[in-house]
């Protein structure tokens, strides 16, 4: 069985967001069984969190979490109508522009790095308002 481009972007988007999620587990479970932090002790936010490289993982994986549902509710409508010509073409472009994204998040954030990220997020955007147009029937 092969998958379509938008599967596969589907999936990848998927498997990108539990990948920064088990880097998210793995360093704060060296933290607590180093005795660094407690279990309890992490905020939401990740701002309590020690090191720069922390912090920008705990809002890089919110990110990714943010925006699943809107990539994933396209992705899937696109599918299940049968409608995967609209977004195959760019099904892989906006999973690259995710990971794209999340590692500029993780490398710095530096005001070129902030740039590369949001020039990351915003090739997110306009595929994705591309894809409802298309998908709607505006264009």
């Amino acid at each position: 069985m092969s998958l379509s481009p938008s599967a596969v972007a589907l999936l990848g988007l998927v498997a990108w967001t539990l990948f920064l999620a088990l880097l998210l587990l793995n360093q704060r479970g060296l933290l607590v069984l180093s005795g660094r932090m407690k279990v309890n002790a992490f905020a939401p936010d990740g701002s309590n969190t020690p090191g720069a490289f922390g912090q920008r993982l705990v809002r890089a994986h919110a990110n990714c979490l943010e925006n699943l549902p809107m990539q994933a509710a396209v992705l899937l409508y696109a599918m299940q109508a049968g409608l995967t010509t609209v977004t195959d073409p760019l099904a892989c472009t906006l999973l690259g522009a995710r990971v794209f994204q999340s590692l500029m998040h993780l490398i710095s954030t530096s005001p070129l790095f902030v740039w590369l990220r949001f020039a990351g997020w915003l090739v997110q955007l306009v595929i994705l308002i591309w894809w409802l147009l298309k998908l709607s029937g505006l264009t």
